[in-house]
Order: C-alpha cells, then structure tokens, then sequence
C-alpha cells in the first residue's frame, strides 16, 4: 500500500472520526495497546497532587503479554482497578501520556507504534512501551515500601 492511501485509511479511521464517548464497546477496547503501563501501582503526593508510577504491578497483570489475567472480573478481585469506559474524563490524566485514551482525549494521534496503527500488536513491546520484563511482582511488596519501586521510565 502507498503512503498516500496509508493517510487516507487512517484519516477514515474510527479512532480519528468519533469522539471517545461515541465509540462502541469493541472500538473503545481496540485502542488499549497492550503496554501494561495502567496496572502499575501509583502513588500520589497529596501535598502537590503528583502522580508517580512504581513498577509494582497489579497481581493480576500477565507481565508477559502485559494484559489483564481476568479482565472481565477485575473489579470485583481488584477493588481499585477503574472501569475507563465508566469513569469520568478527569481519569484519563493518570494514564501515562503514551496511552491512546489519554492522547485521544487531548487531541493528539495514536503513536506509530500502537497496534491500530502498525498493525502489529508485538509493536509496544518492540518499542519499549510495555512494561514487559521490567516490573515488580505486588505481592512480594509490602504497601511501605512501594515508594522504593518508582521508576521514571514510564514517558517515551
């Protein structure tokens, strides 16, 4: 396929016509792009409000495929796991800024590497944006000690 006919399919792409709201449940689903990066615990500094990542990862993340063990009931297993689709928008700021319900909301395009766009659902880990091989098991982590676990990796 040429370069320009590339442009145009991704142009007509959903993710580029509908709002966030506006999309279905399959199209809504399709943008995660697998990272992993939304199941790390975070902590929150309650004096200044920022968020930082540690690279403990929720028990139920596979740390291989970086996708939900038991995505359909997590949020009973997990009581602080968010629905995205349920919450309100202020939810997306939490997301690392390489998540596509984050830049989708603030405008910005779905990165080259993205599934949806590459075609290639193994492109995150290629490119260094999952967080395949790099993370804590929850588990062996006390909550005391999660502040020793931040990282600074999460932007690209």
């Amino acid at each position: 396929m040429d370069n320009g006919l590339a442009m145009v399919t991704e142009a007509r792409a959903f993710w580029n016509t509908k709002t966030l709201r506006e999309m279905t449940r399959v199209e809504w689903e399709s943008l995660c792009d697998g990272c992993g990066r939304c199941c790390l615990h975070k902590l929150e500094d309650v004096d200044t409000g920022l968020l930082y990542y540690t690279n403990v990862a929720c028990r139920l993340l596979d740390t291989h495929s970086c996708r939900c063990n038991n995505y359909a009931e997590r949020k009973r297993i997990v009581a602080d796991c968010l629905d995205l689709s349920q919450s309100g928008e202020d939810q997306f700021d939490w997301l690392p800024a390489s998540c596509a319900y984050r830049r989708l909301y603030h405008g910005q395009p779905l990165a080259w590497w993205h599934p949806l766009v590459s075609g290639d659902p193994g492109t995150v880990h290629t490119a260094g944006i999952s967080v395949r091989g790099r993370t804590a098991d929850e588990q062996q982590i006390s909550h005391d000690q999660l502040e020793e676990y931040i990282i600074d990796w999460i932007e690209f």
